[in-house]
């Protein structure tokens, strides 16, 4: 059986999952997104990854501000779509969408759940120091990612990875979850199973006030909370350099190295190492970016920085 289908996405995360499907020949008869905002120095409004891909590939539009209009809801219901795919829309569903389509709606979630249930499951795994993640296909509900879970793919999250870096494994990987979903379900085959009550835990948004770096953790810690925001809002500190006035830098790599001395204290600063003294244990700074510049790696950071051991990452 062929199936309607309604996409709801916004992010770049969203796109691969829309190609896949539209790709596949499957009939993408309306797609949902976020309006376009205004961004870069000249504040012009900019559209959605979504509503481009969409776009590019002729699906029709629709970028409303909110879905609880009886007017918006009757527009959702009209396309008489089969099932509805969700996939980081980020707006609410009211019940009357998600009863709007013959099958309901399917959402692409990056985590495991019960856990990481909310908007930033990708970087609180990893910041949490999560050994594995993965993508999920769950039937929506009314509540915060509480509906049972149709299929699901797990994968390993390395000591080193990055947000960006499994942020854009899942994306890839979500697609083709769905595109087995709806194939289930095409053929009257896609079951689902409840989550579980216990292990439930929830991925808030990351406010800007927790992205400054507090050396003052272990540095197993530092090294989660580095990686788990990198490369986006990205995790920073304030370093003296040559003795000026403290200067804003991103961390975006580190590793776990030896090493101990004073919170915050450059440990060392030659050649191409740069170690900063945590709680316990010690961080090597891999890529960094200063306020301004483009990233680059710590070596090139130290010939234009005038870093020297002995100076403090603990700026105020």
């Amino acid at each position: 059986m062929s199936l309607r289908v309604i996409f709801m996405g916004t992010p770049d995360f969203s796109v691969p999952t829309l190609i896949e499907i539209a790709g596949q020949g499957w009939d993408v008869v309306a797609c949902y997104s976020q309006p376009p905002r205004k961004a870069g120095r000249g504040m012009e409004l900019k559209k959605t990854p979504v509503q481009e891909a969409a776009e590019s590939l002729g699906i029709p539009v629709f970028t409303p501000t909110s879905l609880k209009s009886e007017e918006e809801q009757e527009r959702f219901r009209s396309f008489e779509a089969d099932v509805a795919v969700v996939v980081a829309y980020g707006l609410l569903l009211p019940k009357a969408i998600l009863e709007g389509t013959a099958y309901g709606c399917l959402n692409g979630h990056a985590s495991l759940l019960p856990r990481w249930r909310g908007a930033a499951p990708i970087n609180r795994a990893i910041m949490a120091g999560d050994k594995s993640s993965g993508i999920q296909v769950m039937q929506m509900e009314e509540g915060l990612d509480t509906g049972p879970v149709c299929m699901s793919e797990t994968v390993a999250i390395t000591h080193d990875m990055t947000a960006g870096e499994l942020h854009d494994h899942l994306s890839g990987l979500g697609g083709d979850l769905m595109l087995r979903a709806l194939s289930a379900l095409s053929r009257g085959g896609l079951g689902s199973t409840p989550q579980r009550e216990e292990g439930v835990s929830y991925a808030r948004k990351i406010q800007k006030s927790e992205t400054r770096i507090d050396w003052s953790l272990p540095s197993e810690q530092v090294h989660n909370h580095i990686r788990g925001l990198s490369p986006f809002p990205g995790a920073w500190c304030k370093m003296e350099l040559g003795g000026r006035k403290p200067e804003r830098v991103k961390i975006l790599r580190s590793s776990l190295t030896k090493g101990s001395g004073t919170v915050g204290e450059v440990l060392v600063a030659d050649d191409n190492t740069l170690i900063i003294a945590c709680g316990s244990g010690a961080i090597k700074l891999v890529q960094v970016q200063r306020a301004g510049k483009k990233a680059m790696p710590a070596g090139e950071f130290l010939r234009g920085s005038a870093l020297s051991a002995g100076d403090s990452a603990n700026g105020r």
